[in-house]
Order: C-alpha cells, then structure tokens, then sequence
C-alpha cells in the first residue's frame, strides 16, 4: 500500500500528502553487527504548531530508527498524512511538508523494521477510517502474537495493507462492537501479547498506552499547557517541554476536550522495562525509569573495571556507544581515558561498496584510529555490547595497525545468548556470535589479547540492585538469560510463520 486506505470514499474525512519514494542503501556487512531498536513515538495535542513540535520531538528519536519517518495531524474536520522512507530531517525539515500537516493534534513514529519489509505501506503511523471516524497510530515495540491475531483476522474476512504487526490494532479496533471509542481500544490492547507503547490519534482524543510489563518506555510532557506522549525525554528536551511523569506499566492515558482520563485495564504486575533502553537504545541524556542513562552506563563501566580489569596504559571507547561506560571504567580503575579512536559523523549512509576489496575499508568510513592516543600503548577498549563480532574483530585490527601494543577487549554487557522478539532486531540465535562460541573462541576471533563481558549480577548492580533474582527478576533481560516475560505465541504455532507476509512489491 502506498497510501493510508480508507473504507470511506468522503474526501472530507482525510487529506492524504504521499510523495516520492527515496530508497536507502545500507553497508549490510557492517550494519549487522549491532542491535537496532524499530521505532520511536510522539503524540502532542491541542497545539497550534502540533506537526512542526511533532516534527522536532522525532528529531530528538532519530536513534531509535532511521529507516522512515511519518506524522499524522489533525485540523478539526481533516486527518492529513505525511509518510517517507528515509531520515526526519530528509522530509519533514522542509516547510512546505510541515504546511501540508495543519491541525492542533499529531502523532508522529520514526521506524526500524523488525515486523514488515521497509516499504512505504510499513510506515507509520497507520491510518484507517472507522465508523466512529479516523484512527492514527503509532507502535514502539513487536507483538508476540501478532502473526497468530493476523491469520485469525484474515480467515474472518480482514483485508490487510501492511505486513506490520501494528495493522493487527486496527482491526482489533475496528472490529470491537462496544459502543465507547477508549473501551474498543482497550479490547484491542486485552487481545494482543508481547511489548508496546502506542500512541494513537483519533478526531476527539490523543491516547497514549503502554504494555502490562513495561518493556517499552513512554513518558508524558507538557507544552504551552499542552500534553505530549515520546518514547524518550529527549525529545521532551529538545522543544523545551515539562517532564510530568512517565506512563505507567498497563496504562492507558486519554486526552481530550475534557482533560486527563486515566486506565487500568490490566492486572497489576511487576515492572519489567527492556535493560537493552539502558545498555544501548535510549540516548545518553534521557531519563528512563528515574534514571539518567548516561549514569547508568558509567556505573557498568565502573562495574565491568571492578569485575575484569587488567593492567593497561589508556582506557578507548569504540564511538559513540562505548563512551560512558569507558569513563565509568576510567574512574574507577584509575587508567587514562583516550579517543582512542575518531568517528566520522558525516559518512552518508547511501555508501556504495562496489567491490569486496572496498567493502573491507567500509570500517574506516565510520572509525579512524587515532595513532597518537595508540601507538605502544596497552589499551582497554571498551564496547557497550557484541552481537556478531564481525565490526569488533574490524577494530581490533585497526588498534594493531595504530601500533597498540595490546588490545584488551571489555564489553559493558553480558553476553547476548538469545534473539529477542520485542523490538529489538536481533540475529537468530545461530547468528549470535556468544551462542555460538566460548569466551576463548570469541576472543581469537576478533583477535584481542583478552575478553570480558560484564556479569548479569554487575548490570543488576548498575541498576542499583545487589544483583539478580531469578524468581522475581526487574527487567527484561532474556537476550543474555534465556527467560522472556511474555508468551512467545507466534513462536510456538504448528502453522508456519513466514518472515515475509506479503508478495506485493512497491515501485520506488
């Protein structure tokens, strides 16, 4: 679908902006080797400059997914929908978009596929015209039954557009026979599994919801007097918006003309956010449960230096994950921290390798070694996690060709044994390097002097908890346990669950 569909054929009910389409090449081989959360959400409502701060907020979310951007707004009669493959600042940077996207009320996502080819009917947010009217929504997170309630809603009829799991909502949505919009909604959210925050747009209402566990954050602002839902604090941060709280584990936050409604709908349970929001996905500067991420990963490289420190001249950071945890490995083992190695922030990402020979240099586009902080010495270097070790091993060659006399490994992370099936993209477990091999037959592979992770209990410690209990753990942490939170529902079906759901091909 390269376009938001609609039931309705009233023009009046929807305005649909949709232009061309800029596909993404990306540097595969280098590319795999890291975690890639899918996606970031915002939502404001009531405000004059509604798509221009949406358009802000998703800036702040870059990180959280770079491969489309979308913003739905509303004027009081009209929905109006700018999707686009690519970065925010590609599209929605420009005036003219932003003009197209009049209203008092947006939701706006930034996307990484993990669920659903990165083609412009995957591009959120989704739209669909409801009895009741328009339905926009956003989803950060994946839905471990969503292939099961896909297959069911197809067999009774649903005609699906996208191959996301979000579509699977809409219809939940649409499908609801209860009279009340927010308790359709919240029969919708009682039907489906796994990790979501949402944020969703109707003619009335900005709703803003938030799975039973908490695996994925989503906090409230306020604007001018005016409500905000985001992934992150950052983006509350970059627009100059009041903190209020975050939403909590199960519930479901109403806005509208009225004011504030707040839901429970779900049993209380445990909190369990994803560890991952700490080690990797959210940005250095926000605050995610109460806590500043940049000081928890200087407290897992303080952890990491008391665990597996070994004498060394200067402690390196591989840009820029690696830079907290280095300082915090720094301070506490009392050896010199040195950028060691130079990122180069101005590497486009529509690079073209053309040859294998030149594919092996794609490294040297994004790290450069810096020889003087290098040269004869003994280094620590510091990562904030592994997944195939194929950019890892890259670099360890590049500290030997700087003259690094060792080259001493320390991942401010446990091993990552698991693939994850709540948004995280993640190999198969055959892909993951620590499920694969044992400590000693990765370090050879990456051909550093020695390796260490950082211990579950460490990371636990960072966290400011003695450690981890097994029976009633605090965070999501199956990719280095084995333990997931949820059922795995779409795992565990006889059916086969084909990755590709759909043979329909989009022009570019």
């Amino acid at each position: 679908m390269d376009e938001i569909q609609s039931p309705s054929d009233d023009a009046a009910q929807y305005d649909l902006n949709l232009g061309p389409i800029d596909l993404d090449l990306r540097d595969c081989d280098l590319e795999a080797d890291t975690l890639r959360e899918e996606c970031g959400v915002f939502g404001i409502f009531g405000h004059p400059d509604a798509a221009a701060v949406t358009a802000l907020g998703l800036h702040a979310l870059q990180h959280r997914g770079q491969e489309a951007a979308g913003i739905v707004s509303f004027d009081g009669t009209r929905f109006h929908s700018e999707r686009r493959l690519g970065l925010v600042g590609d599209t929605f940077s420009r005036r003219e978009v932003i003009e197209r996207l009049p209203g008092t009320s947006a939701v706006g996502h930034v996307r990484y596929s993990t669920t659903g080819e990165t083609i412009l009917r995957n591009v959120q947010p989704l739209f669909a015209e409801l009895n009741a009217g328009g339905f926009a929504v956003g989803h950060n997170g994946n839905l471990t039954n969503g292939l099961t309630l896909r297959r069911e809603l197809v067999r009774n009829g649903a005609m699906m557009q996208s191959t996301t799991d979000t579509e699977v909502i809409l219809h939940l949505v649409a499908q609801s026979k209860r009279n009340r919009f927010i308790d359709r909604f919240i029969e919708a959210l009682r039907a489906i599994e796994g990790a979501y925050s949402l944020v969703s747009l109707t003619n009335k209402k900005l709703i803003g919801a938030r799975d039973p566990l908490g695996i994925r954050p989503l906090v409230l602002g306020e604007l001018d007097g005016c409500p905000i839902l985001a992934s992150e604090t950052c983006a509350l941060d970059i627009i100059g918006a009041k903190y209020v709280r975050d939403v909590n584990p199960g519930e479901v936050i109403v806005f509208d003309e009225h004011g504030t409604q707040s839901h429970r709908p779900h049993p209380p349970m445990p909190p369990r956010p994803c560890i991952f929001e700490y080690i990797y996905f959210s940005r250095p500067d926000s605050i995610v449960g109460g806590r500043s991420v940049y000081d928890v990963r200087k407290a897992m490289g303080a952890e990491l230096a008391r665990e597996s420190h070994v004498e060394a001249d200067v402690v390196v950071p591989v840009p820029d994950s690696g830079v907290p945890a280095a300082i915090g490995y720094s301070r506490e083992s009392g050896v010199p921290f040195e950028l060691g190695i130079i990122r180069n922030h101005y590497v486009g990402r529509t690079f073209i390798q053309p040859t294998q020979s030149v594919r092996e240099l794609g490294v040297r586009m994004k790290h450069s070694a810096n020889r003087a902080a290098v040269e004869g010495k003994r280094i620590v270097l510091i990562d904030d996690s592994l997944v195939r070790g194929t950019t890892s091993k890259k670099i360890v060659k590049m500290m030997r060709d700087a003259g690094a006399r060792e080259v001493h490994f320390r991942i401010a992370s446990p091993p990552i044994t698991h693939p994850d099936y709540y948004g995280i993209d993640t190999p198969d477990r055959a892909g993951l390097l620590a499920a694969t091999h044992n400590l000693e037959e990765m370090r050879q592979l990456i051909g550093a002097d020695t390796l260490a992770f950082l211990s579950v209990d460490g990371i636990y410690r960072a966290m400011g908890e003695p450690g981890r209990d097994p029976a009633h753990p605090k965070f999501t942490d199956h990719c280095f346990t084995g333990e997931y939170p949820t059922p795995l529902t779409d795992m565990t079906q006889a059916e086969p669950q084909p990755r590709q759901l759909s043979l329909l091909a989009e022009a570019s």
